[in-house]
């Protein structure tokens, strides 16, 4: 008896240790800038009051929460003096958002909300099979300043949302459709599709994702020479297209399950050469950093990293006028600047992240240079160790634990938990469970059961 009960106090101790432990850290977590901005947005903007620092130009970020039910995600802006200057939170996810026009204080962004069962009315306008759910698609422009929306474009797709859209000209636009593994160019006027790309056309079917979700395309770019750029995530490459001529694959940045190139990316920016390019910026999602790629005889050669202990899942990276760069740091929930000497110069914390823009420096990284022409001397290949063939055996096993595992659980956990929470809360509930078994096991219930 006496050993049970010192083995009770142990376990109590445990117990008391590990849920005080997640009580202050919860208690103790940063104000969701989100919520900060939710607030105050009934409030005439001269009386609302600084909930970040000030920035040279307003920066507008969008937000991805998990499940993305209606009133989850949002889009919140703040002005270069730290104010709320819009929020809205109509839809479940909202994903890329962009200046339209530049250097103004409208924005184009994409939104969305998924549906498990489909509504009847949604199903009738459905593009693609709808089995079960769907989503509904919304591309919209708002002037930040006056609250003024406008929608641009409707769609309903399967259950994926696209991800991101960019400007054309007046009446097109350049569509990544997620749901349908695709890229296109889009008559707003008409709704006449102009051109169009599948990745079935020059990908192995048997690569990336399961059905249903095959490629993950989640990032499309113009490039000034015609080209358009996108982002696979599902195939960890970054391809380079040729309208009307297809997949230029001697361009080509990653390979499959080639881990220590990209892991699962988003969101690349392309750098060209008048900016000190070819490069790519780019999220390195399930490694959790950020690079940069020059591309020199050829080739693609890994010139920038960044990292920290806190960085889970970026999924952007923008390079601004002067060498910073805006990260948005999605399961770390927080948006940095990082100086050109990569210290962190600027921090919003926020949940679950997509992508941000600071007005005024254009659409993503289209004022930003490369670190090549950033640089005061050479720049030598930014080395890690990593191994750039495929992943097989256990060096996979430990790239999916500690990528798509570790920040698949961040990703529908609280957000104010880190991973030393998980592991507090996974000795939690250990303990717990042991504690219930043995004291039926000392109860004799068992015992009695059997009998």
């Amino acid at each position: 008896m006496e050993r049970r009960n010192i083995l009770r106090v142990l376990i109590l101790a445990v117990l008391v240790g590990t849920a005080s432990s997640l009580a202050v850290t919860w208690f103790n977590a940063p104000t969701d800038a989100t919520d900060a901005a939710a607030n105050q947005r009934n409030i005439p903007l001269e009386d609302r009051t600084p909930v970040v620092e000030k920035r040279d130009g307003a920066t507008v970020i969008t937000t991805d929460p998990p499940g993305g039910s209606d009133g989850l995600g949002a889009i919140v802006a703040f002005s270069a003096d730290g104010r709320p200057l819009y929020h809205n939170d109509t839809y479940g996810n909202y994903f890329d958002v962009d200046p339209d026009p530049p250097d103004s204080k409208t924005v184009r962004y994409v939104a969305g909300s998924r549906y498990d069962p489909c509504p009847h009315n949604l199903k009738a306008q459905a593009d693609g099979t709808v089995d079960g759910g769907c989503a509904e698609v919304a591309i919209e422009r708002v002037n930040l300043t006056t609250g003024t929306t406008e929608r641009i474009h409707t769609a309903v797709t399967g259950w994926d949302i696209w991800h991101d859209v960019d400007r054309i000209d007046e009446h097109r636009l350049l569509v990544a459709d997620i749901a349908r593994d695709r890229v296109f160019t889009l008559n707003t006027t008409t709704d006449e599709v102009t051109w169009e790309w599948r990745a079935s056309a020059d990908l192995d079917p048997d690569t990336g994702g399961k059905s249903g979700d095959w490629t993950h395309v989640n990032d499309v770019e113009l490039l000034a020479d015609g080209r358009v750029m996108v982002s696979l995530r599902n195939q960890d490459r970054v391809v380079f297209l040729e309208p009307g001529e297809g997949l230029q694959r001697d361009w080509t940045l990653g390979a499959e399950d080639a881990y220590g190139i990209l892991y699962e990316q988003h969101n690349p920016d392309y750098i060209p050469p008048a900016r000190g390019g070819p490069a790519v910026i780019v999220s390195d999602s399930e490694n959790n950093r950020v690079l940069e790629y020059q591309r020199e005889n050829a080739t693609w050669t890994r010139t920038w990293e960044w990292k920290d202990e806190r960085l889970r899942w970026p999924r952007d990276a923008d390079r601004l006028p002067g060498g910073h760069t805006l990260v948005t740091d999605s399961q770390g929930n927080r948006v940095i600047e990082l100086s050109e000497n990569n210290d962190i110069v600027w921090s919003v914390n926020i949940a679950t992240p997509y992508e941000a823009e600071r007005l005024g420096t254009g659409d993503e990284s289209t004022t930003g240079r490369s670190t090549a022409a950033l640089a005061r001397g050479p720049i030598e290949p930014a080395a890690d160790g990593m191994d750039r063939t495929s992943k097989t055996g256990l060096s996979w096993i430990i790239a999916f634990i500690t990528g798509p595992v570790v920040n698949g659980i961040l990703h529908v956990a609280p957000t104010w938990m880190t991973i030393g929470d998980l592991v507090v809360a996974g000795v939690f509930g250990i303990t717990a469970g042991t504690a219930t078994i043995l004291e039926v096991y000392w109860s004799g219930i068992g015992h009695r059961l059997r009998r």
